[in-house]
C-alpha cells in the first residue's frame, strides 16, 4: 500500500534536519549512481480534475461490454440482487483493503464471522479464513498448508485451470517443493491409473489438488479418491466453483481435506479481471495452517456474543521463520459481498442459480451440437462443456467469434483453432441461446456450400 502526503519544501526542509542530512542526495547517498535518475520522472504532466475524468471516460470508453456472455473459464456473470450494492457501498463497509485494529468494529469483525460460517455451510468444512486475495492463491496457499519436513512433493491434476497451476508452480518454486502434474487422459479426465503409480512411488508427497468441475467443465469421477491419498499419508485439495456447491456435493462430501475456490461467482461482477476473493475452508485438525485471518465469537466481560480475530499465523505476528504463510491481508470488500449475496440467495437461491445454469448450459449445448458443432456425450457437466469444429467444416474458433461479435455475443474461449469452452449460467436467456446456435449453424452451412 503506498500513500502520497504532499509536503511543503520548508516541511521537508526541517525533517531533513531533524535526521541529520542537508538534503535528499544524501538521503538516498546508499543507493549505487548508476541506477539513479539523474533527470527526473519521464511522466507526464499534471492534470486537472477535469482532465483527468475526460481521460479516464476516454479509457472506459475502448472496454466492451457484450449484451450475452457465453464465456466463464473462471470468472462468470451471474445475477447480482440488487440489495448486495445497496449494503456493500455503505460507507461503514466500504473499504477494499483489510481493516485494521479490527478489534475495534464489533461490525467488520461480525461480517467476517458471517462469511467464515457461510463458507463453511457452503463447502462442508469445519473452519474457514477470512478470504486471500484470489482462487488461484487459495490453492497454492492450501497446497503449502499440507507440506512439512518429510512431504514436500505438491501432485496436481493436468485437468485444473491453467492460470491456477501458473501460481501453484510460482509457489512451489519460491518454496524449493516439487510439484508433480498428473496427467490426464484424452477424455480430458485426471488419470487414476497414473496417479495411483505415483502414489505409490513416491514417499514424499504432501497433497493432490483437483478441481471439480474441472477446468473443461466436466464432473470428474472423484469417489475414491480421497481414500488412496489419504492411504499414501497425503491431503486431498479440492478446488471448486462455489455457485455449483448449491446442488453438487461438497468438497467435504468427497473427503477433501481442504476446499478452496474463487469467489466471484457470489456477487461480485466480471469487473474487468477483479479485484476478487480466494476463499479457504478446511478440516478442524488443519485450523492452525489456514493462512491470514480467522474470526472467532466468544462473549465479553458482561457475557454478550462478541467477536475477536484468533489464530493470526500470520508474519507480523510471529518470527518470520515460524509463520506458514506471508498472507497477511484479505480482500475485505469482496469477503462482505459473497456474505451478502449468499445471505440475500440462501440456500434455496443458491440452488435455484446453480440449476438454472446447468440447465441452460445443457441447452446451449444441444442447440450448438445441433448446429453442427462436436461435443463428447459421455462428459457429464455443470455449466461449461468443450465443442470441437468438425474437420471438414473449413471454419476456425476464431472465424466463430468474429461472427459472433457481430451480433453482440461473446462466445466461449478458445482452446485452439478448433476446441473451445462454452458457458452459460442463470441469466442467459433461451432466445440469447438460440440465437447464438443459429450464428454457428450459418456459418457451418455457408462454408460448407462454397466447399
Amino acid at each position: 500500500m503506498g500513500f502520497y502526503v504532499p509536503n511543503t519544501e520548508k516541511q521537508q526542509r526541517e525533517m531533513l534536519m531533524d535526521i541529520g542530512l542537508d538534503n535528499f542526495d544524501e538521503l538516498f547517498s546508499q543507493i549505487p549512481e548508476e541506477v539513479l535518475l539523474s533527470e527526473g520522472l519521464d511522466i507526464p504532466r499534471g492534470m486537472s480534475e477535469i482532465e483527468v475524468a475526460a481521460k479516464t471516460k476516454e479509457i472506459a470508453r475502448k472496454n466492451r461490454v457484450f449484451g450475452t456472455c457465453l464465456r466463464g473459464a473462471g470468472a462468470y456473470r451471474h445475477y447480482i440482487p440488487a440489495i448486495v450494492n445497496n449494503i456493500v457501498n455503505k460507507e461503514e463497509f466500504k473499504t477494499a483493503y483489510t481493516p485494521y485494529q479490527a478489534e475495534l468494529s464489533q461490525g467488520i469483525l461480525q461480517s467476517i464471522f458471517e462469511y467464515q460460517t457461510m463458507i463453511c455451510e457452503l463447502t462442508g468444512m469445519d473452519v474457514s479464513n477470512a478470504s486471500v486475495y484470489d482462487g488461484a492463491v487459495a490453492a497454492a496457499e492450501a497446497a503449502m498448508m499440507c507440506r512439512d519436513r518429510r512431504r514436500g512433493t505438491v501432485m496436481v491434476s493436468a485437468t485444473i485451470h491453467p492460470n491456477v497451476l501458473k501460481v501453484m508452480r510460482t509457489y512451489c518454486g519460491a518454496a524449493g517443493a516439487k510439484l508433480m502434474i498428473v496427467p490426464m487422459t484424452e477424455d480430458n479426465r485426471m488419470d487414476l491409473r497414473a496417479l495411483r503409480e505415483e502414489l505409490s512411488k513416491e514417499e514424499k508427497i504432501a497433497c493432490l489438488y483437483v478441481q471439480q468441475p474441472n477446468f473443461f467443465g466436466i464432473l470428474e469421477e472423484f469417489d475414491g479418491v480421497a481414500d488412496i491419498v489419504h492411504e499414501a499419508g497425503a491431503k486431498f485439495i479440492m478446488g471448486c466453483n462455489p455457485i455449483s456447491l448449491g446442488i453438487l456435493r461438497t468438497p467435504k462430501e468427497y473427503g477433501a481435506d481442504i476446499a478452496v475456490g474463487e469467489g466471484q461467482p457470489l456477487g461480485m461482477p466480471l469487473s474487468f479481471g477483479g479485484p476478487y476473493l480466494g476463499f479457504m475452508a478446511a478440516e478442524k485438525s488443519l485450523m492452525r495452517k489456514l493462512p491470514g485471518r480467522i474470526v472467532g465469537q466468544t462473549t465479553d466481560a458482561d457475557g454478550e456474543r462478541a467477536f475477536v480475530l484468533t489464530l493470526q499465523a500470520r508474519e507480523q505476528h510471529i518470527r518470520r521463520e515460524k509463520a506458514s504463510s506471508n498472507i497477511c491481508s484479505n480482500e475485505a470488500l469482496c469477503a462482505l459481498t459473497a456474505s451478502v449475496y449468499m445471505a440475500a440467495m440462501g440456500p434455496e437461491g443458491l440452488a435455484r442459480a446453480a440449476r438454472m445454469s446447468m440447465e441452460n448450459a445443457h441447452c446451449l449445448a444441444e442447440k450448438l451440437t445441433e448446429a453442427g458443432l462436436l461435443i463428447d456425450d459421455n462428459a457429464e457437466f455443470f455449466n461449461e462443456f468443450v465443442t470441437e469444429i468438425p474437420e471438414s467444416a473449413g471454419v476456425s474458433c476464431g472465424d466463430i467469434l468474429a461472427m459472433l461479435e457481430r451480433k453482440d455475443i461473446l462466445g466461449g474461449l478458445p482452446l485452439d483453432d478448433r476446441k473451445m469452452l462454452w458457458c452459460a449460467t442463470e441469466v442467459n436467456t433461451i432466445s440469447q441461446i438460440s440465437e447464438a446456435a443459429d450464428v454457428v449453424r450459418e456459418l457451418l452451412s455457408d462454408n460448407e456450400k462454397e466447399v
